[in-house]
Protein backbone atom coordinates (compact mmCIF):
# COMPACT_ATOMS: atom_id res chain seq x y z
CA UNK A 1 0.00 0.00 0.00
CA UNK A 2 0.91 3.62 -1.22
CA UNK A 3 -0.38 6.82 -2.05
CA UNK A 4 0.57 7.22 -6.17
CA UNK A 5 -2.84 8.85 -6.97
CA UNK A 6 -3.85 11.72 -4.57
CA UNK A 7 -6.79 12.13 -3.27
CA UNK A 8 -8.52 15.32 -1.41
CA UNK A 9 -10.89 15.73 1.29
CA UNK A 10 -13.59 17.38 -0.85
CA UNK A 11 -13.34 14.59 -3.62
CA UNK A 12 -13.77 11.84 -1.20
CA UNK A 13 -16.72 13.69 0.17
CA UNK A 14 -18.39 13.96 -3.00
CA UNK A 15 -17.67 10.33 -3.74
CA UNK A 16 -18.85 8.77 -0.85
CA UNK A 17 -22.29 10.43 -1.20
CA UNK A 18 -23.00 7.61 -3.40
CA UNK A 19 -22.64 5.35 -0.35
CA UNK A 20 -24.26 5.19 2.67
CA UNK A 21 -21.87 5.53 5.15
CA UNK A 22 -21.87 9.15 7.04
CA UNK A 23 -20.16 12.50 6.19
CA UNK A 24 -16.36 12.01 6.11
CA UNK A 25 -14.62 13.06 8.80
CA UNK A 26 -10.63 12.26 8.40
CA UNK A 27 -8.57 10.56 5.54
CA UNK A 28 -5.28 9.52 5.97
CA UNK A 29 -2.75 7.86 3.34
CA UNK A 30 -1.38 4.44 4.00
CA UNK A 31 2.24 4.23 3.41
CA UNK A 32 3.05 0.78 3.88
CA UNK A 33 3.50 -2.23 0.71
CA UNK A 34 4.03 -1.11 -2.33
CA UNK A 35 1.14 -1.95 -5.05
CA UNK A 36 -1.94 0.49 -5.15
CA UNK A 37 -3.24 3.70 -3.59
CA UNK A 38 -4.32 3.37 -0.33
CA UNK A 39 -5.97 5.66 1.76
CA UNK A 40 -7.77 5.28 5.80
CA UNK A 41 -10.88 6.71 5.83
CA UNK A 42 -13.14 7.93 8.98
CA UNK A 43 -16.79 8.98 8.30
CA UNK A 44 -19.56 9.07 10.72
CA UNK A 45 -20.62 5.44 10.99
CA UNK A 46 -17.48 3.83 10.82
CA UNK A 47 -14.16 3.27 9.63
CA UNK A 48 -12.49 2.17 6.63
CA UNK A 49 -10.02 1.45 3.70
CA UNK A 50 -10.43 3.10 0.38
CA UNK A 51 -8.00 1.05 -2.56
CA UNK A 52 -7.36 3.01 -6.04
CA UNK A 53 -6.04 0.20 -8.06
CA UNK A 54 -2.99 0.80 -9.95
CA UNK A 55 -2.13 -2.21 -11.93
CA UNK A 56 -5.39 -4.33 -11.85
CA UNK A 57 -8.45 -3.84 -14.21
CA UNK A 58 -11.79 -3.13 -13.27
CA UNK A 59 -12.76 -6.60 -14.89
CA UNK A 60 -11.09 -8.37 -12.16
CA UNK A 61 -11.94 -6.57 -8.98
CA UNK A 62 -15.31 -8.04 -8.87
CA UNK A 63 -13.89 -11.73 -7.94
CA UNK A 64 -11.45 -9.85 -5.14
CA UNK A 65 -14.75 -8.14 -3.56
CA UNK A 66 -16.70 -10.97 -3.84
CA UNK A 67 -14.26 -13.35 -2.24
CA UNK A 68 -13.71 -10.92 0.82
CA UNK A 69 -17.50 -10.98 1.40
CA UNK A 70 -18.07 -14.65 1.08
CA UNK A 71 -14.79 -15.38 3.51
CA UNK A 72 -16.33 -12.76 5.98
CA UNK A 73 -20.04 -14.68 5.59
CA UNK A 74 -18.02 -17.67 6.76
CA UNK A 75 -16.69 -16.09 10.25
CA UNK A 76 -12.80 -15.18 8.63
CA UNK A 77 -12.06 -12.05 10.20
CA UNK A 78 -11.18 -9.52 6.89
CA UNK A 79 -12.30 -6.61 5.27
CA UNK A 80 -15.93 -6.10 4.12
CA UNK A 81 -16.42 -4.47 1.42
CA UNK A 82 -19.37 -1.58 1.07
CA UNK A 83 -22.10 -1.16 -2.06
CA UNK A 84 -22.59 1.91 -3.43
CA UNK A 85 -25.86 3.20 -4.22
CA UNK A 86 -25.96 0.59 -7.22
CA UNK A 87 -25.52 -2.25 -5.27
CA UNK A 88 -21.95 -2.21 -7.04
CA UNK A 89 -18.55 -2.85 -4.99
CA UNK A 90 -16.44 -1.04 -7.47
CA UNK A 91 -16.51 2.54 -8.31
CA UNK A 92 -14.13 5.12 -10.23
CA UNK A 93 -12.21 8.13 -8.25
CA UNK A 94 -10.17 9.95 -9.94
CA UNK A 95 -9.94 8.14 -13.18
CA UNK A 96 -8.74 4.81 -11.07
CA UNK A 97 -11.01 2.02 -10.02
CA UNK A 98 -11.96 2.12 -6.13
CA UNK A 99 -13.08 -0.23 -3.35
CA UNK A 100 -13.72 0.66 -0.27
CA UNK A 101 -13.89 -1.84 2.50
CA UNK A 102 -14.26 -2.08 6.32
CA UNK A 103 -11.00 -0.98 8.61
CA UNK A 104 -10.37 -4.19 10.77
CA UNK A 105 -8.52 -3.74 14.24
CA UNK A 106 -5.08 -4.58 15.40
CA UNK A 107 -1.82 -3.74 13.85
CA UNK A 108 0.76 -5.73 11.98
CA UNK A 109 3.74 -7.18 13.62
CA UNK A 110 8.09 -6.89 12.25
CA UNK A 111 9.17 -9.20 15.08
CA UNK A 112 7.83 -12.29 15.17
CA UNK A 113 7.13 -14.62 17.66
CA UNK A 114 7.07 -18.39 17.27
CA UNK A 115 3.48 -18.52 18.60
CA UNK A 116 2.07 -15.70 16.32
CA UNK A 117 3.54 -18.19 13.47
CA UNK A 118 1.41 -20.82 14.85
CA UNK A 119 -1.66 -18.24 14.79
CA UNK A 120 -0.82 -17.13 11.05
CA UNK A 121 -0.92 -21.17 9.61
CA UNK A 122 -3.89 -21.00 11.60
CA UNK A 123 -5.69 -18.56 9.91
CA UNK A 124 -4.60 -19.59 6.47
CA UNK A 125 -6.26 -22.67 7.01
CA UNK A 126 -9.56 -21.11 8.11
CA UNK A 127 -9.03 -19.29 5.04
CA UNK A 128 -8.34 -22.11 3.04
CA UNK A 129 -11.39 -23.86 4.24
CA UNK A 130 -13.49 -20.99 3.71
CA UNK A 131 -12.83 -20.44 0.13
CA UNK A 132 -13.67 -23.85 -0.74
CA UNK A 133 -17.02 -22.52 -1.23
CA UNK A 134 -16.35 -19.67 -3.78
CA UNK A 135 -17.34 -20.52 -6.96
CA UNK A 136 -15.44 -18.11 -8.75
CA UNK A 137 -11.94 -18.71 -10.48
CA UNK A 138 -9.16 -16.40 -10.77
CA UNK A 139 -5.84 -18.19 -12.51
CA UNK A 140 -2.86 -17.04 -10.51
CA UNK A 141 -1.67 -13.75 -11.83
CA UNK A 142 1.92 -13.72 -11.44
CA UNK A 143 2.17 -17.93 -12.28
CA UNK A 144 4.64 -19.78 -14.86
CA UNK A 145 3.24 -17.64 -17.69
CA UNK A 146 4.28 -14.41 -15.92
CA UNK A 147 7.82 -15.34 -14.58
CA UNK A 148 8.84 -16.15 -18.32
CA UNK A 149 7.02 -12.60 -19.56
CA UNK A 150 8.24 -10.12 -16.87
CA UNK A 151 12.06 -12.02 -16.59
CA UNK A 152 12.03 -10.57 -20.57
CA UNK A 153 10.88 -7.16 -18.87
CA UNK A 154 13.77 -7.28 -16.45
CA UNK A 155 16.50 -8.72 -18.76
CA UNK A 156 17.94 -5.51 -19.49
CA UNK A 157 17.47 -3.88 -16.30
CA UNK A 158 19.39 -6.53 -14.18
CA UNK A 159 22.68 -8.18 -14.03
CA UNK A 160 23.65 -11.25 -16.22
CA UNK A 161 23.95 -13.15 -12.88
CA UNK A 162 20.97 -12.06 -11.74
CA UNK A 163 19.14 -13.41 -15.04
CA UNK A 164 21.00 -16.29 -15.24
CA UNK A 165 19.42 -17.13 -11.97
CA UNK A 166 15.88 -16.57 -12.92
CA UNK A 167 16.32 -18.27 -16.12
CA UNK A 168 17.36 -21.53 -14.06
CA UNK A 169 14.90 -21.32 -12.01
CA UNK A 170 11.78 -20.95 -14.42
CA UNK A 171 13.45 -23.65 -16.16
CA UNK A 172 13.83 -25.83 -12.84
CA UNK A 173 10.22 -25.17 -11.94
CA UNK A 174 8.88 -25.73 -15.46
CA UNK A 175 10.44 -28.95 -15.38
CA UNK A 176 9.11 -30.14 -11.98
CA UNK A 177 5.66 -28.31 -12.85
CA UNK A 178 3.84 -31.61 -13.48
CA UNK A 179 4.81 -33.88 -10.62
CA UNK A 180 5.11 -30.97 -8.28
CA UNK A 181 1.80 -29.70 -8.25
CA UNK A 182 -0.66 -31.80 -10.08
CA UNK A 183 -1.56 -33.92 -7.06
CA UNK A 184 -1.66 -31.39 -4.52
CA UNK A 185 -5.64 -29.80 -3.24
CA UNK A 186 -6.37 -26.71 -5.33
CA UNK A 187 -8.39 -24.22 -4.46
CA UNK A 188 -8.29 -19.97 -3.10
CA UNK A 189 -4.84 -18.93 -2.20
CA UNK A 190 -4.18 -15.57 -0.66
CA UNK A 191 -1.02 -15.33 -2.35
CA UNK A 192 0.71 -12.32 -0.56
CA UNK A 193 -0.16 -13.36 3.15
CA UNK A 194 3.38 -11.13 4.32
CA UNK A 195 3.71 -10.04 7.76
CA UNK A 196 1.84 -6.28 6.67
CA UNK A 197 -1.49 -8.22 5.55
CA UNK A 198 -1.85 -9.66 9.05
CA UNK A 199 -3.62 -7.92 12.16
CA UNK A 200 -2.97 -8.60 15.66
CA UNK A 201 -4.99 -7.11 18.16
CA UNK A 202 -3.50 -6.09 21.76
CA UNK A 203 -5.77 -7.45 23.76
CA UNK A 204 -4.53 -11.14 22.79
CA UNK A 205 -7.58 -11.61 20.96
CA UNK A 206 -6.97 -15.28 19.19
CA UNK A 207 -9.36 -13.36 16.37
CA UNK A 208 -6.69 -12.96 14.04
CA UNK A 209 -7.26 -10.61 11.06
CA UNK A 210 -6.34 -10.95 7.54
CA UNK A 211 -6.28 -8.19 4.96
CA UNK A 212 -5.06 -7.18 0.72
CA UNK A 213 -6.55 -9.90 -0.67
CA UNK A 214 -5.48 -8.51 -4.52
CA UNK A 215 -2.92 -11.41 -5.16
CA UNK A 216 -5.75 -14.04 -4.77
CA UNK A 217 -6.55 -16.30 -7.13
CA UNK A 218 -6.42 -20.31 -7.50
CA UNK A 219 -3.70 -22.34 -7.04
CA UNK A 220 -2.10 -25.44 -4.90
CA UNK A 221 -2.91 -24.66 -1.19
CA UNK A 222 0.59 -25.93 -0.53
CA UNK A 223 2.23 -23.09 -2.31
CA UNK A 224 0.33 -20.36 -0.47
CA UNK A 225 1.86 -21.98 2.86
CA UNK A 226 4.96 -21.44 1.56
CA UNK A 227 4.57 -17.95 0.07
CA UNK A 228 3.32 -17.46 3.75
CA UNK A 229 6.56 -19.32 5.33
CA UNK A 230 9.39 -17.21 3.19
CA UNK A 231 8.53 -13.96 5.22
CA UNK A 232 7.06 -15.16 8.41
CA UNK A 233 10.22 -17.24 9.03
CA UNK A 234 12.47 -14.89 7.16
CA UNK A 235 15.38 -14.11 9.12
CA UNK A 236 17.56 -11.38 7.97
CA UNK A 237 20.33 -13.68 6.65
CA UNK A 238 17.96 -15.03 4.55
CA UNK A 239 17.76 -18.33 6.17
CA UNK A 240 14.37 -19.20 7.25
CA UNK A 241 14.06 -20.17 11.31
CA UNK A 242 13.04 -23.64 12.04
CA UNK A 243 11.09 -23.33 15.57
CA UNK A 244 9.02 -20.79 13.43
CA UNK A 245 8.72 -22.65 10.33
CA UNK A 246 7.17 -26.04 12.87
CA UNK A 247 5.17 -23.99 14.62
CA UNK A 248 3.34 -22.24 11.01
CA UNK A 249 3.08 -25.64 9.65
CA UNK A 250 1.70 -27.00 12.94
CA UNK A 251 -1.10 -24.20 13.17
CA UNK A 252 -2.29 -25.12 9.57
CA UNK A 253 -1.86 -28.69 10.05
CA UNK A 254 -2.11 -30.03 14.12
CA UNK A 255 -1.78 -33.55 13.07
CA UNK A 256 1.36 -32.74 10.99
CA UNK A 257 -0.12 -34.81 7.90
CA UNK A 258 1.40 -34.43 4.77
CA UNK A 259 0.75 -36.44 1.67
CA UNK A 260 3.93 -38.06 -0.10
CA UNK A 261 3.19 -35.46 -3.12
CA UNK A 262 2.51 -32.68 -0.60
CA UNK A 263 6.45 -33.89 0.63
CA UNK A 264 7.50 -33.96 -2.64
CA UNK A 265 6.54 -30.30 -3.50
CA UNK A 266 7.15 -28.12 -0.74
CA UNK A 267 10.96 -27.57 -1.00
CA UNK A 268 10.24 -26.82 -4.87
CA UNK A 269 7.04 -24.54 -3.87
CA UNK A 270 9.39 -22.65 -1.45
CA UNK A 271 11.50 -22.06 -3.96
CA UNK A 272 8.78 -21.19 -6.76
CA UNK A 273 7.53 -18.70 -4.00
CA UNK A 274 11.02 -17.08 -3.70
CA UNK A 275 11.33 -17.14 -6.94
CA UNK A 276 7.92 -14.63 -7.63
CA UNK A 277 8.92 -12.36 -5.19
CA UNK A 278 12.29 -11.87 -5.57
CA UNK A 279 10.82 -10.78 -8.93
CA UNK A 280 8.12 -9.08 -7.90
CA UNK A 281 10.59 -6.50 -6.00
CA UNK A 282 13.10 -6.21 -8.77
CA UNK A 283 9.83 -4.87 -11.07
CA UNK A 284 8.98 -2.30 -8.55
CA UNK A 285 12.55 -1.12 -7.71
CA UNK A 286 13.42 -1.24 -11.35
CA UNK A 287 10.03 0.71 -12.66
CA UNK A 288 8.59 2.46 -10.07
CA UNK A 289 5.26 4.16 -9.66
CA UNK A 290 5.22 7.89 -8.66
CA UNK A 291 3.98 8.72 -5.57
CA UNK A 292 3.94 11.47 -2.89
CA UNK A 293 4.18 8.35 -0.49
CA UNK A 294 6.03 5.58 -1.44
CA UNK A 295 8.35 2.74 -0.30
CA UNK A 296 10.57 0.09 -2.21
CA UNK A 297 11.89 -3.30 -0.50
CA UNK A 298 15.23 -5.23 -0.43
CA UNK A 299 14.72 -7.16 -3.64
CA UNK A 300 18.20 -9.41 -3.13
CA UNK A 301 16.86 -10.59 -0.09
CA UNK A 302 14.40 -12.92 -1.62
CA UNK A 303 17.89 -13.43 -4.90
CA UNK A 304 19.19 -14.83 -1.06
CA UNK A 305 16.54 -16.84 0.30
CA UNK A 306 16.22 -18.42 -3.36
CA UNK A 307 19.80 -19.81 -3.40
CA UNK A 308 19.18 -20.66 0.16
CA UNK A 309 16.70 -22.70 -1.06
CA UNK A 310 18.51 -24.36 -3.50
CA UNK A 311 21.49 -25.51 -1.20
CA UNK A 312 19.67 -26.06 2.01
CA UNK A 313 15.88 -26.78 1.51
CA UNK A 314 13.53 -26.71 4.38
CA UNK A 315 11.57 -30.25 4.67
CA UNK A 316 7.45 -30.27 5.48
CA UNK A 317 8.46 -33.66 7.87
CA UNK A 318 10.91 -32.00 9.95
CA UNK A 319 9.96 -32.57 13.55
CA UNK A 320 7.84 -30.97 15.88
Amino acid sequence: MSVYTTVTHAQLAEWLKDYSLGELQRMQGILSGIENTNYFVTTTRGQFVLTLFEHIGADQLPYYAQLMAHLAGRGLACPIPAANSSGKFIGQLNGKPALLVTRLPGESVVRVSTHQCEQVGGVLARLHAAGQGFTQRMLNPRGAHWWKFYSQLLRPKISSDELRLIESEIDFQAQQAQRARTNLPHGVIHGDLFRDNVLFESNGSKDVGVIDFYFACDDALLFDVAITANDWCLRPNATLDMDQLASLLRGYRPDHKYTDAEKYAWPILLRAAALRTWMSRLGYNHFPLQGEMTITKDAGLYQRLLLQHMAAPAYIDMPM
